[in-house]
């Protein structure tokens, strides 16, 4: 085995709103050079880092709108989040707790702070990735997966403190509480300051870390509080330590290596494909979903 060196280190910019409940910076495809075809199968990241809402009796959040060709994964951090969709998923995440969708042929869906939450109002912090699905996928029936954090495993490490959660994929013989279609890792990484975690994955996979909190040293590298890790496609292995308590964020995934045609809601092959899912869309073949 060899070591994965750093490709580049990131320190995102500026931020936008997504609806009126999602202050993010865009992080995948936003970042110079984090093309989807670059960080496939992960072709979106946003990353809404600790912001103060103020108590509202209406909830904020994003509306009703479709999705296909794809898998929306959000990852709690700080704040809850209310879920529906057309296909009958739907659920709250707290803390801790990941909701994973797989639009794949199509789904209406809405995003808001949990009723509650939103009028006592708070920090919120949170993590939305886009995975895209091989051809093959992509008009297989919509699913909904609700991880508890209960439910997902953890590796706690030598300092009986410090743990890898593993949302997907494997870490030290534990195996992810998430279902994939394609080969993906998705770690949470929590560790107490001067502690240390190592990893490995196949060099050809797309890796990345986005510290959330905190800092670390990767390989040796200071990597600040929401610096954004690109690794190279070489080597297999690297390790996180923690210069201060930190929580980061650990992506590696298999390449989908297909074309990729993307609109808006929709991540397609061609823009024919596109064209149908917006007729599709237009004729009320994603369901219904009250606003």
């Amino acid at each position: 085995m060899s070591t994965k060196k750093i490709e580049r280190l990131i320190q995102p910019s500026g931020t936008h709103f997504v609806g009126d409940g999602f202050r993010v910076h865009n992080i995948i495809p936003g970042s110079e050079g984090l093309s989807m075809e670059r960080m496939s199968p992960f072709i979106m990241l946003d990353y809404n880092a600790p912001y103060y809402f103020s108590p509202s009796e209406t909830p904020r959040g994003v509306g009703v709108h479709p999705h296909r060709g794809f898998e929306t994964v959000t990852i709690a951090y700080q704040g809850k989040v209310e879920h529906h969709d057309s296909s009958g998923g739907g659920g709250v995440i707290a803390e801790g707790d990941v909701q994973w969708m797989t639009a794949a042929s199509g789904v209406l869906h809405k995003e808001f702070h949990e009723e509650a939450w939103s009028k006592k109002g708070g920090i919120f912090q949170m993590v939305q990735l886009w995975v895209n699905l091989p051809a093959k996928d992509k008009m297989s029936k919509p699913k909904y997966q609700a991880l508890t954090n209960k439910n997902i495993g953890k590796v706690v490490l030598a300092d009986q403190e410090s743990m890898v959660e593993v949302i997907a994929g494997q870490y030290a013989g534990v195996t992810g509480a998430a279902e994939t279609f394609t080969p993906i890792h998705l770690l949470n990484v929590k560790l107490k300051k001067g502690m240390q975690a190592n990893f490995s994955f196949p060099a050809a996979y797309n890796t990345a870390a986005l510290v959330l909190e905190g800092t670390v040293a990767v390989n040796g590298t200071a990597v600040p509080t929401n610096g954004f890790v690109l690794f190279e496609n070489r080597g297999e292995d690297f390790d996180v330590e923690a210069t201060a308590d930190a929580v980061v964020l650990v992506l590696s995934g298999e390449p989908i290596n297909e074309p990729i045609a993307a609109h808006g809601p929709f991540v397609m092959n061609t823009r024919e494909e596109l064209l149908q899912a917006f007729n599709d869309y237009n004729e009320g073949k994603f369901g219904y979903l009250e606003d």
